[in-house]
């Protein structure tokens, strides 16, 4: 977990995650120019496209398929960014629930950038699909952007509440941060994730990199993003929250 934190300030910006400066103390104007720098480049040649980056409702409509929706919903590392087609995070959940013989359909709703506030702008669009379970995950580019933590806090609660208003059962996907960014602001940052679950009463997975950052073979070369093999194992670590959710 170390090696993931320490890694991560490193690798934020050229991985396009933040997409602006961070609101902290703790970094240089140095840093912060050159990692704004970096995040112009890397929004001038945007990653391949993903299934995620239709609109998420032309997603959940394209064919006749009548079976119950668990709805991904969230930023790049549910999106797939730099995975191969087919291999993202979601892509694997599908495999893994028509082995034990779940009989849903997993729509990716990631796309990479999204802030927690992205979340609420396109709350609406989800909830008009009706999922059964949603796997919310937010937070990791208002974290590395330093946004407020109780604007993540309260963006990340308007969208459990709107998703359950809805119908849907919802697993809440935690993210961690860099130490430079501070302990204070780290420990709150994190501590919205368990303080989320026990509020509304929804499953939390605390690291969704969890068994995959600092693996051989699981981390892109940014270092915030899981590789293909990676997402197989991400998709593990949800499946066990999803799985007691649904109906056979």
């Amino acid at each position: 977990m170390q090696r993931f934190l320490v890694s991560l300030i490193v690798a934020g910006a050229a991985a396009g995650l933040a997409g602006c400066k961070a609101d902290t103390s703790s970094r240089s104007s140095s840093q912060l120019d050159q990692d704004s720098s970096t995040a112009q480049l890397r929004n001038d040649s945007p990653p391949k496209a993903t299934p995620a980056s239709a609109p998420v409702a032309a997603i959940a409509h394209r064919d006749a398929d009548d079976r119950p929706l668990v709805v991904c919903f969230g930023d790049s590392l549910t999106a797939g960014y730099g995975a191969d087609d087919g291999q993202s995070y979601p892509d694997f959940l599908q495999k893994d629930l028509d082995a034990d013989g779940f009989h849903y359909r997993v729509v990716n709703a990631g796309i990479s950038g999204n802030t927690t506030k992205d979340g609420v702008d396109r709350l609406a669009e989800v909830e008009a699909m009706h999922p059964a379970v949603v796997v919310l995950e937010f937070g990791g580019n208002d974290g590395l952007r330093g946004l407020k933590t109780q604007m993540t806090r309260t963006n990340l609660a308007v969208m459990i509440a709107g998703l359950q208003h809805a119908g849907a059962r919802v697993v809440l996907a935690g993210m961690t941060l860099p130490p430079d960014y501070g302990p204070d602001y780290v420990a709150a940052f994190t501590s919205n994730y368990p303080a989320l679950g026990k509020k509304f009463n929804v499953p939390v997975l605390p690291f969704l990199l969890e068994n995959v950052y600092g693996r051989p073979g699981m981390m892109q070369a940014d270092n915030i993003h899981a590789t293909d093999r990676g997402n197989e194992v991400v998709a593990r670590n949800v499946l066990p929250l999803v799985e007691p959710l649904l109906k056979k």
